[in-house]
């Protein structure tokens, strides 16, 4: 197959590669030139485990090549895969002006039949919008040429999106033509050995389940973290709650963790935009805007207890181990860390961070401020704090020298926004625990 892919960010990247190592022929396109020559030479730029490999390699094996050259990638692809930003408008909407800008640059140079797909996360009626731009396109150059619209909503999961690429549990395709659906049968179909896991459907039906799946997800997140608020004032264990729950198999264990709140460049926006979505349409999505609330207010969770322990802050230095919003990322979009390190700020603290992967990401944010070291190793970022917050699940955190933190640290005090250990082992070294919805725990 011939595929080419406008915006090399995330999803289209991973794509690409991917596409490429099922021995496809594929062309990634960004106007971005420095970019550009970057991935050409094998530098991926963002951390997700594997694509790097996948990079390599098939830019070696001629199979993916990276270009601005938007018309020659036009003309080499029967599939045209948008998938560039949509990040969100003022009013939470979605921002679909990169994803038209994308279409209208299709209809400006196809020559024959493509089919357009939209791979951005888009709210319904998105396809409608793209196939508008195309036909306008084609009408102001006076040609009429064939064309097919997909919807095709990616499901990966940064810190395992090659895998979920290579063995994903579904791949939603939406089309208003049969004969589009088993085209993009044959895309997918390397990736769908063992049983065929593509659902086709139509066009809304799949924009709608990209942005149900997410949302649903944010949900579980914020009902236990409203859990986790209930049980700190009446004395449960959140743990034992989401243990006791969990093992219903129609609730299960995935998604039911309590901790600082969910970050990233997909939740908190693709809440916001299905919001919005029944905003268009004269339906109050109440629920979903009760997920976004929790999820704020869960952000200021870890803060409040660090408050509360030591009521003025002003001088204070905080550790914090983590900064990326999940584990195998180096993604910081929207993390917790970062409404934390800012409520320290505000309220005269300093803090010294160190997360695997995201510490050149946070520095892009902020820079070298006076209130912010950046450290090596967690052991580092714990010397001279008073205390240390927990923000991300990384496995370098789950098994740290607790004597040496008792030592290190001037208050002995944990703050887990992860609920990563058992409190009865962090107090038999004289520290006290404080976690998300589990009563403190203190020495002796």
């Amino acid at each position: 197959m011939n595929i080419s892919i406008f915006g090399s960010g995330y999803v289209g990247l991973v794509t690409a590669a991917c596409f490429a190592e099922a021995g496809n022929e594929v062309i990634c396109v960004d106007i971005d030139e420095t970019r550009i020559q970057k991935l050409t030479e094998g530098h991926c730029p963002f951390y997700e485990p594997g694509v790097d490999d996948l990079l390599t390699r098939n830019v070696e094996a001629g199979r993916l090549r990276f270009t601005t050259d938007a018309r020659a990638a036009i003309d080499h692809g029967l599939f045209i895969m948008i998938a560039v930003g949509t990040p969100p408008d003022e009013d939470g909407s979605a921002d679909l002006r990169h994803v038209l800008t994308v279409a209208r640059t299709v209809g400006e140079h196809m020559s024959e039949y493509k089919v357009v797909i939209t791979k951005s996360t888009v709210p319904v009626g998105s396809a409608e919008h793209v196939r508008k731009a195309v036909n306008e396109t084609l009408s102001a150059r006076g040609e009429n040429i064939e064309f097919d619209v997909v919807s095709n909503p990616e499901f990966l999961k940064e810190g395992s999106a090659v895998e979920d690429f290579m063995k994903p549990d579904r791949t939603i395709v939406g089309v208003d033509n049969p004969r589009t659906g088993e085209l993009m049968r044959a895309l997918y179909a390397p990736f769908n050995r063992s049983r065929d896991r593509v659902i086709v459907m139509d066009i809304a039906s799949s924009e709608l389940t990209k942005y149900a799946a997410n949302a649903m997800l944010a949900t579980k997140i914020s009902f236990m973290n409203e859990l986790s608020n209930l049980a700190d004032r009446v004395g449960a264990d959140i743990e034992a709650v989401r243990k006791g729950i969990g093992s219903d198999p129609r609730i299960g264990y995935k998604f039911i963790y309590p901790g600082a709140g969910y970050g990233g460049s997909c939740f908190p926006k693709d809440v916001s935009a299905l919001s919005k979505t029944g905003e268009q349409v004269g339906y109050s999505m109440e629920l979903v805007d009760a997920v976004n609330a929790v999820n704020r207010r869960q952000k200021q969770v870890l803060f409040n207890k660090i408050q509360a322990h030591f009521g003025d802050l002003n001088g204070k230095t905080i550790a914090i181990w983590g900064l990326a919003f999940k584990p195998n990322t180096d993604d910081v979009r929207e993390a917790p860390a970062r409404d934390l390190m800012e409520a320290l700020w505000e309220a005269g603290a300093v803090v010294r961070v160190h997360d695997p992967e995201a510490m050149d990401t946070i520095r892009a944010c902020y820079g070298e401020p006076e209130n912010l070291t950046y450290c090596n190793s967690p052991a580092e970022a714990t010397q001279g704090a008073d205390a240390l917050a927990i923000l991300t699940e990384w496995k370098l955190y789950h098994s740290p020298n607790f004597e040496k933190l008792a030592q290190t640290l001037t208050d002995k005090v944990i703050f887990d926004g992860r609920n990563l250990f058992d409190p009865a082992l962090v107090t038999r070294f004289g520290l006290e625990y404080q976690s998300i919805g589990r009563p403190i725990a203190k020495p002796g």
